[in-house]
């Protein structure tokens, strides 16, 4: 989930809009993409009758709470079609900085954030709130101005 919200997080703060247009919460361990967890859970709970049953496959390690959603085929070129340019480069720099870290890490790193520092516990995220990070390019302005267009 934490991926989905640095994928979000990082374009927004590069190109002033986000790719998923979720809505985020500020949950303990991070920010939750509300609209991608619930579709998440209902495959947690019966993945035969859920939107992502071609997708995903979902493995719970024993001896644990967590879930591992796994895909069920690697990304392909028809499948960059969804996607702007820019929006594959963020993709491509969420995996290069996330791709071998552990859960974690991740939390940590979502932790440094504003929308973190800045949000009580299950709190809406505005995504404006991405302006006041170091590595924002993009001003409160320019993200209110875009989500209006």
């Amino acid at each position: 989930m934490k991926l989905f919200y640095f994928l979000d997080f990082m374009h927004l703060k590069k190109y002033g809009t986000p790719v998923t247009y979720d809505t985020y919460v500020k949950l303990e361990h991070g920010p939750i993409p509300s609209f991608i967890k619930n579709l998440v859970d209902t495959a947690t709970d019966d993945i035969d009758s859920s939107m992502l049953a071609d997708t995903i496959h979902i493995e719970r390690p024993e001896g644990t709470d967590m879930y591992r959603v796994l895909p069920n085929r690697r990304f392909t070129e028809a499948d960059r079609g969804y996607f702007s340019e820019n929006e594959l480069e963020i993709l491509e720099q969420v995996c290069k900085r996330f791709g071998n870290k552990n859960t974690k890490y991740i939390e940590d790193a979502s932790h440094a954030e504003s929308s973190w520092k800045q949000t009580k516990l299950l709190d809406v995220i505005p995504y404006t709130i991405a302006a006041n990070d170091a590595d924002s390019v993009a001003t409160m302005e320019d993200i209110e101005l875009l989500s209006k267009i």
